[in-house]
């Protein structure tokens, strides 16, 4: 048994640290990135760092980022999300995979395979690399246009065709070696039953759990719960006879409501990209390199049939949908790839004995040839085509684009959220107190758990798409450190913000925030207008007071500002200027009594 040194784990994670950043800057997408990292690392590149048997225990390990992959694929599918897209998600998303399954499955048969193997094939080959395709789109400004939505719409449905798919693998089986066993009735009410048992559990026990941990605050036990909230639903469902995956994407689905829903995604990314990214790695340490020089033609034609297949499919429905040719063909050619979920299923494939593992080797290098030629028929595209063919078009925002962020959910945040539902304006309420969040649901409103001063947390809520951010959180450096984060980060979000007190504003201007109010300020004047009327002042007398005294102090604000450190200097600027007031204020009344008296002598002579 070789075992994995700690040299080997740095290695492991250099390949992460330098394979991903390398692949972005090159544009070749982080999935190839590190697919070539973990070529050079295994038995069949240059380096020969890791042995097989290690990429194969590295690779079972890893496996759990593709379960975790799932359960945030799971936690992004929100009802209203899905039904606003269905017709395009469940009409091209589905002719897409069905269609390219048949177009994939039919070459495979007629050339000898068993039709459970070439329909099994077709299917797997069907499905597109979403992490890839998407960054495709992205790095080249296209997931705004309308190709580009549609290109994610066809992704969705095949993450949604892959949960199924993954789990019902052991039907495909055609051989006595098959690990799969034979489904009977009662089987079939234990798969039933524990499905109903992880839906049961996500809807109740879960996000109460939650609840309980973020009590606590103890940023570690919340990471440890949503870790916990994955490995318990896979390990039900593996114990069940079915995918861990599964299990997994049900919990996501379940919790997509869920108040804790950012806080979870915000946890469980990190993992999930690290281990996907590994699983990746491990892919390309399996890759059978030597294939490539053995059956050159056939690994080479087989590919450039997949892409041709998969690109006429989807131009010919990006052309049924009403796109023009160049975003049909766009559309075409960032889905023409074999996907991340083609490994898992190969994997599983010659696991339950539905295919040879020579055969799942050699597509398993075709899928990665295609990967690596995406982004070059892309380019060749884009160099040979106007630019028209990728502009954006005008279209309907998604759920999260041009929302507000109200960081906070305490008095002010819920009197803001009032107005703006009332408005129809979307917002995202982020708040740390899961009272607060359990108390404001019962009234109607929506509020999630998380920290918004976590640069995790405010891109897991669109910040970058945010039309303008509201700090009202109560805690004071919590406040501070959320504005110094976004400005940070997000320096053309505006910050309309809520402070406690003078020193507050002047912190918060500190860091280039303009609209700033105080929090008691504008009841207070309220308070004094209501006093000074009850006292007996003239109206006249009580609007000029009330005018007078707010301009001297927000004057006065701005003033102290350039040394609102100098506690000393402030005392002294403070009695000086309620000298000054109050001096403003006897003139006034003095010259009232001018007046008085004036129109006094003017009625005695008339």
């Amino acid at each position: 048994m070789e075992h994995i040194s700690l040299v080997e784990v740095a290695m492991l994670l250099a390949a992460a640290a330098i394979a991903a950043p390398l692949a972005r800057w090159l544009r070749i997408g982080t999935v190839l990135g590190y697919l070539l990292a973990g070529v050079l690392l295994g038995p069949f590149g240059a380096g020969h760092v890791f042995s097989l048997y290690q990429a194969k225990e590295i690779l079972h390990f890893a496996e759990f980022g593709v379960v975790l992959l799932l359960f945030l694929i799971g936690l992004e599918l929100r009802p209203k999300r899905l039904w606003s897209m269905r017709k395009t998600i469940f009409g091209i998303g589905g002719l897409q995979t069905a269609l390219t399954s048949i177009a994939l499955a039919l070459p495979g048969y007629v050339l000898g395979l068993p039709l459970e193997t070439a329909i099994f094939l077709g299917m797997v080959l069907a499905l597109s690399s979403t992490a890839f395709a998407l960054q495709v789109l992205e790095e080249n400004d296209e997931l705004t246009t309308r190709h580009g939505r549609t290109a994610f719409s066809v992704l969705l449905f095949q993450d949604l065709a892959a949960i199924p798919l993954i789990a019902l693998v052991p039907i495909f089986a055609i051989s006595d070696l098959s690990k799969a066993e034979p489904m009977n009735l009662m089987s079939s009410l234990k798969v039933l039953a524990t499905i109903g048992l992880v839906i049961l559990a996500g809807k109740l026990i879960v996000d109460s759990f939650l609840k309980l941990v973020a009590r606590t605050k103890v940023k570690e036990a919340m990471t440890a719960a949503a870790l916990l909230t994955v490995i318990a639903a896979a390990v039900v469902m593996q114990n069940a006879g079915l995918s861990p995956a599964l299990g997994a994407f049900i919990a996501g689905a379940m919790l997509a409501e869920s108040s804790y829903r950012h806080q979870l995604e915000t946890d469980i990314q990190p993992f999930e990209g690290l281990l996907l990214g590994l699983f990746f790695t491990a892919i390309g340490m399996s890759l059978n390199l030597a294939l490539l020089l053995e059956q050159p033609l056939t690994i080479l034609a087989i590919s450039i049939v997949l892409l041709a297949i998969k690109t006429g499919i989807l131009y010919a429905l990006g052309r049924w949908s009403e796109l023009e040719p160049g975003p049909s063909r766009r559309l075409g050619l960032s889905l023409s790839q074999g996907g991340e979920f083609a490994f898992v299923l190969l994997t599983a494939g010659v696991t339950y004995a539905v295919l040879e593992e020579s055969l799942a080797e050699v597509f398993a290098v075709i899928v990665t040839l295609s990967m690596a030629a995406t982004p070059l028929l892309l380019a060749i595209d884009k160099a040979l085509s106007p630019a028209k063919a990728v502009s954006p078009e005008p279209q309907e925002f998604p759920e999260n684009d041009g929302h507000v962020i109200i960081a906070g959910f305490g008095r002010v945040g819920q009197i803001v959220a009032r107005v703006l539902r009332a408005k129809r304006i979307p917002f995202t309420a982020l708040d740390l107190d899961p009272e607060q969040i359990s108390l404001v649901k019962q009234f109607g409103s929506e509020a999630y758990y998380g920290d918004a001063s976590r640069l995790d947390i405010l891109t897991v809520a669109d910040a970058g798409k945010a039309k303008a951010m509201v700090l009202a959180i109560d805690d004071l450096e919590a406040s501070l450190r959320t504005a110094e984060i976004v400005r940070a980060n997000y320096p053309d979000l505006p910050i309309i913000a809520r402070a406690r007190h003078r020193n507050h504003v002047h912190r918060l201007r500190d860091l280039g925030i303009e609209k700033i109010h105080r929090e008691t300020y504008g009841a207070a004047l309220d308070i004094t207008t209501d006093l000074l009327d009850g006292l007996g002042l003239s109206s006249r007398d009580v609007k000029y007071t009330v005018e007078t005294f707010s301009e001297h102090d927000e004057r006065r604000l701005v003033e102290d500002y350039s040394h609102f450190t100098d506690q000393e200097k402030l005392r002294t600027q403070a009695l000086s200027d309620a000298q000054s007031l109050a001096k403003l204020f006897d003139e006034d009344a003095l010259e009232q009594a001018r007046l008085a008296e004036s129109e006094k002598g003017s009625e005695a002579k008339a």
